[in-house]
């Protein structure tokens, strides 16, 4: 029985190459300059680079990284593509430090290829969830420390995370929030949330006019100890929350607050496209590749490490 890691893109940058462009241009090379399609041709040669297309409407030459998270990145495609497959297949993620032992960079590179890989699990999709007979569930949680808050102000000084999961379809979307009032909650939910939907939540006062916006709202009161009354309960997303706090707690131990979304853009997207839902590893690092293109991150955007 062959592993997993024992297919030729993981070990081959030819092949890599090959992989990678089957999956960003299904119907052949496109540049990246122009948008051209119809003129392009692959350039061969001894000193001509792996995987160099040239565009015969702008005359410019490219490579599938190009206009990627791959772009300008000195690490062998084939390497990127067993870092992808380990954290799509990682349930609770994987370290910085186990990839950099395991794929035998640094550690900065394998933090900075982390981070360029939840870019691309990041959905782009801006499509409200649920619709005519559907349940969406509607949650807060809290996690990690606030540089410089109030620790004497309860949840205060703790980093605030709306979540929302469409329990048909099993999706998963998860924003940071500075508040978790009324003012603040009730517009995401709302911009993320379709109007037919029923709408299910905890008694938080945040959510009790909920019902004006939407087909229904219910709600479970867990301060009485009410955890569920047939379909109406929570427990969907704090499925969802226990997988995420499991992760960043026993996985990532630290987060700061400007790297939070991308770390939810990950969770989310391994969530999304669980293997009940019908998606196995291989499926997931499939789509995750398919988000590569247009999320192209500067390491002087996101940052030392923090």
């Amino acid at each position: 029985m062959a592993s997993a890691l024992s297919a030729p893109h993981f070990h081959n940058e030819e092949a890599a190459f090959a992989f990678v462009e089957a999956r960003v241009w299904p119907e052949g090379p496109v540049c990246p300059h122009c948008g051209g399609f119809d003129r392009i041709s692959k350039m061969g040669g001894k000193s001509t680079r792996l995987g160099l297309h040239k565009c015969y409407q702008c005359r410019k030459p490219f490579t599938v990284r190009m206009g990627t998270i791959f772009e300008a990145s000195h690490v062998p495609l084939h390497i990127w593509l067993q870092a992808m497959y380990l954290i799509a297949g990682s349930k609770k993620g994987i370290s910085s430090n186990q990839l950099h032992r395991t794929l035998g960079v640094t550690l900065k590179t394998a933090w900075f290829m982390s981070h360029r890989i939840r870019e691309a699990m990041r959905s782009d999709s801006f499509m409200p969830m649920g619709g005519a007979g559907s349940v969406v569930e509607v949650d807060e949680t809290f996690i990690g420390n606030l540089k410089g808050a109030d620790r004497k102000r309860s949840f205060h000084h703790k980093m605030k995370i709306l979540a929302l999961v469409d329990r048909p379809t099993g999706e998963a979307r998860s924003i940071v929030v500075d508040k978790v009032d009324m003012e603040t909650l009730v517009p995401i939910v709302r911009a993320n949330v379709h109007k037919e939907t029923h709408v299910v939540t905890d008694e938080a006062n945040a959510y009790r006019y909920l019902w004006h916006h939407f087909y229904n709202h219910s709600f479970v009161n867990h301060r009485s100890g009410e955890y569920g009354r047939d379909y109406i309960h929570t427990n969907t997303i704090e499925g969802y929350f226990s997988i995420f706090k499991r992760g960043m707690r026993g996985v990532y131990q630290f987060c700061a607050e400007k790297h939070l979304h991308r770390y939810l853009a990950e969770f989310d997207f391994r969530y999304s496209n669980r293997a009940a839902l019908g998606c196995n590893d291989a499926d997931r690092a499939d789509r995750l590749l398919k988000g590569i293109v247009g999320k192209r991150l500067m390491y002087e955007r996101i940052g030392a490490r923090a």
